[in-house]
């Protein structure tokens, strides 16, 4: 079986994979990144998206051995020192989540989206996230979170919302310094 080497959250892991194995289930079933959802297995949802080497990608559609080499991060690796990252304290403020199974692909492909055009319009917001569905909001708040994440991602806006995460998911959220971490399996 091939051997990776991947940077998720960043801690860096050693894993023998099968050549099959998608990314979302070595996350998942592998490094107890369970925040990446599974919603479709086909790239239709986009719930399973996080960061490859910064770019937004819907983790059910790469295959492990992809991302050998790379740095992952998903929506427990996002926030610094116990906090929210501001575009995960903008969807919570304008309560664009329901069920929030969406919710962290949709989180992913905004901050993606903001470093191409970090002020967008409406329409640009709602182009920038069209490969990933929701089935409960209608959008509207999505679209106002990710405005309003982007503000604050400029520093515009002071974030009101308590910058807490809940659950141990985000204990590690910053990268390994000289002698890294590197986990083996």
């Amino acid at each position: 079986m091939p051997r990776i080497t991947v940077t998720v959250d960043g801690i860096t892991y050693e894993e023998e994979v099968e050549p099959r194995l998608l990314l979302v289930h070595l996350l998942r079933d592998r490094l107890g990144k369970t925040g990446t959802p599974i919603g479709c297995d086909t790239g239709n949802c986009g719930a399973c998206t996080v960061m490859l080497d910064g770019r937004s990608a819907k983790s059910c559609s790469v295959l492990a051995v992809q991302a050998d080499e790379c740095d992952v991060v998903t929506i427990e690796g996002l926030g610094r020192n116990g906090g929210l990252h501001p575009m995960q304290r903008a969807f919570h403020s304008e309560h664009a989540l329901q069920c929030g199974y969406c919710t962290p692909g949709m989180i992913m492909a905004a901050i993606d989206l903001l470093r191409d055009t970090p002020d967008p319009s409406d329409e640009a917001i709602r182009e920038g996230l069209e490969g990933n569905l929701c089935r409960c909001t209608g959008y509207s708040n999505i679209v106002r979170a990710v405005r309003r994440g982007a503000r604050e991602m400029s520093g515009e806006t002071p974030a009101t919302t308590p910058a807490t995460t809940p659950g141990p998911a985000s204990a590690t959220t910053s990268g390994p310094a000289s002698g890294e971490e590197v986990r083996t399996s």
